[in-house]
């Protein structure tokens, strides 16, 4: 389990000069069950067993994927009703998530560099659960119903939960049957 930072991508080959994983694990038997993006953060779960990272990234299994995002504005009650039932994207309709608004995480680190402030425009926190996973998913859903996501924190996958984790942390874990 790793809590991958902001602006860290999520393979271990070199590309483009940006930071990889390859930073902070020197295991070469590892690899990447899933992905966050480039600018997303959070939890990230890394095995040497190709099994069980089928099992955590086919879509046959649909593992729930929670996430913390922030967006800009008030996010109101239609909105998240919007994301329960579906929204349709580009690539099609995706599956009913569960949504609903949240508080800021407690135990939430600084980001570096910060969310761009503007005193003029709100931003409001939702917790969002997807069973999917498709390119930027997250992301393009709340844009999608009128809230761009300015901040986006994996807090968990299946089981596992990011807790009290801080970016470039790891530790490892017990991956019981799925």
């Amino acid at each position: 389990m790793f809590n991958k930072p902001f602006r860290v991508l999520s393979q271990f080959r070199a590309h483009e000069g940006k930071q990889t994983l390859a930073a902070f694990f020197a295991d070469s038997t590892l690899r990447v069950a899933g992905r966050l993006d480039y600018d997303s953060e959070g939890l990230l779960l890394l095995s040497d067993s190709g099994k069980l990272i089928q099992k955590i990234t086919h879509p046959r299994f649909k593992l729930p994927k929670t996430y913390w995002a922030q967006v800009e504005g008030e996010i109101d009650q239609t909105a998240i009703n919007r994301l329960c039932d579906g929204v349709m994207l580009k690539d099609g309709k995706t599956l009913p998530a569960h949504a609903r608004m949240m508080a800021e995480p407690d135990n939430l680190w600084q980001r570096d560099p910060p969310v761009r402030y503007r005193a003029s425009i709100p931003t409001s926190w939702l917790e969002i659960t997807i069973s999917e996973g498709r390119n930027r998913q997250v992301r393009r859903m709340t844009a999608a119903v009128g809230y761009p996501t300015l901040r986006l924190v994996r807090a968990s996958v299946g089981e596992w939960q990011l807790d009290e984790l801080q970016p470039g942390q790891h530790r490892e874990a017990t991956f019981a049957d799925l």
